[in-house]
């Protein structure tokens, strides 16, 4: 499949404006066309899902490893893979834009904000293109989006400024309906607030198609298979040949699910989704997912509905249950909101957790784990990200899982409450990590 990358100068420089864009006009090209994103967002897969009608790969070198991004890379269906960056191009120690097109060999496609320049677009892309030979990456600087660019002289002028060696790759037109609104994690989701189709074709129809396609390219380093211990079908470590079946929470309040975590689930278990804020009851299972997502927004429904109520119970009585983020605050004590109202979670962890108005942790992780527990072995390092706007208070006797190597986890040091054959954790991770085969071995015993 061939793929290019659209990196940003800098974070919200319109990378995901000019993605979804860019997916709008090669489908209107006859093209299938499959989304990413690198780094580990939730959000903006969210929006490329809705155009592209299909989920977005997560590329992440640093929750993946190189050949785990590659390999996710290859599992995406259609003729070319669009890309959208995170932060700037060279931005991120652990993970970055341009680390991803290095490790899959992508030409760039630089989005500059054009709203107040001509020349100078060109010489921002210079400047990008330039530097990356101050960096360990072999890139490919090879085009330009110019994001917020008029036509006419506008666009005439940042064409002819643009050295040969960086192609005009077209425009996106400065438009207030293709503005996507924020909020404390980020942009909305696309269920929420989704752009509007029509602003979207007009923007397609300034971009250069024949240009971004005649760039997009076949990546040089092919995936390897995956390691012996990351394979299997749904049956796999049970006599019986039975399948294991995991409720993983699915709604608006669990929602940030990795689209490879959803397949290696599938791949070894029978996945019942259910909608706790929406009232469903936890259905009859052999183990819980509870994803991250935005229980803060539905603290009074999560409250008065059955289904947390039916988890505290299942982990009672031992079901392996494993709550990221999200979930680490639904299976609290309690979860109070900006406004100060408090409301009964699960009661499951010795933890009660408050929003804050500022992000309380936003890192890559790495974790080593204390003792063996739901996701890894004793000893074991487990790599992933944490973004939250909430702080856990935890009782004293409180049992943790990971010590934190990287990152913030729940207070700087720690990370993961334990009780019960449950694990709440910030952390979110990958299914590249192997955490989710350790919780399905749990669940299997």
């Amino acid at each position: 499949m061939k793929g290019l990358v659209l990196a940003g100068t800098a974070s919200g420089v319109g990378k995901t404006v000019a993605t979804l864009a860019t997916l709008r006009a090669f489908e209107a090209a006859g093209r299938t066309v499959q989304p990413a994103k690198a780094g580990p967002d939730f959000i903006d897969p969210s929006h490329h899902a809705r155009v592209a009608g299909r989920p977005s790969r997560t590329l992440d070198p640093w929750l993946q490893g190189p050949e785990g991004l590659r390999r996710n890379y290859a599992r995406g269906e259609g003729d070319v893979c669009v890309i959208e960056g995170m932060m700037g191009l060279y931005d991120g120690d652990a993970a970055s834009t341009a680390g991803v097109a290095a490790a899959l060999d992508l030409p760039v496609v630089l989005v500059v904000d054009a709203s107040a320049g001509m020349e100078s677009v060109a010489a921002t892309a210079l400047g990008f293109a330039a530097y990356a030979d101050r960096t360990p990456h072999d890139l490919d600087v090879a085009g330009v989006i110019a994001q917020k660019a008029h036509g006419g002289r506008h666009e005439e002028g940042i064409r002819e400024a643009l050295p040969d060696e960086l192609d005009y790759c077209g425009r996106v037109p400065p438009r207030e309906d293709l503005e996507v609104p924020d909020r404390h994690l980020g942009l909305r989701m696309a269920e929420e607030a989704p752009l509007d189709d029509g602003a979207l074709d007009a923007a397609a129809e300034a971009l250069r198609t024949d240009r971004l396609l005649d760039l997009a390219r076949e990546p040089t380093t092919p995936a390897e298979a995956p390691p012996e211990s990351a394979t299997g079908d749904a049956a796999a470590g049970r006599g019986d040949g039975d399948p294991p079946r995991i409720a993983v929470a699915d709604d608006a309040a669990f929602r940030f699910v990795y689209p490879a975590t959803r397949e290696r689930l599938a791949e070894r278990a029978t996945v019942v989704p259910f909608a706790p804020a929406a009232g469903d009851d936890l259905p009859p299972c052999d183990g819980v997912y509870l994803p991250g997502g935005y229980p803060e927004l539905h603290a009074a429904a999560l409250a008065e509905g059955p289904a947390l109520d039916s988890v505290a119970d299942a982990a009672a009585e031992g079901t392996p249950v494993l709550g990221e983020c999200g979930g680490l605050m639904a299976l609290a004590e309690t979860l109070t909101t900006v406004e100060g109202d408090a409301h009964e979670m699960a009661g499951v962890l010795p933890a009660s957790v408050e929003m804050r108005e500022r992000y309380q942790g936003l890192d890559h992780v790495e974790l080593r784990a204390r003792t063996e527990t739901l996701t890894a072995g004793a000893g074991d390092r487990l790599r992933g990200h944490e973004f939250h706007y909430s702080a856990a208070d935890v009782a004293d006797d409180a049992r943790f899982a990971f010590d934190v190597e990287r990152g913030t986890g729940i207070d700087g040091d720690r990370e993961g409450l334990v009780e019960h054959r449950t694990l709440g954790t910030y952390c979110h991770v990958h299914a590249a990590s192997g955490a989710f085969d350790a919780f399905l071995d749990e669940v299997e015993r």
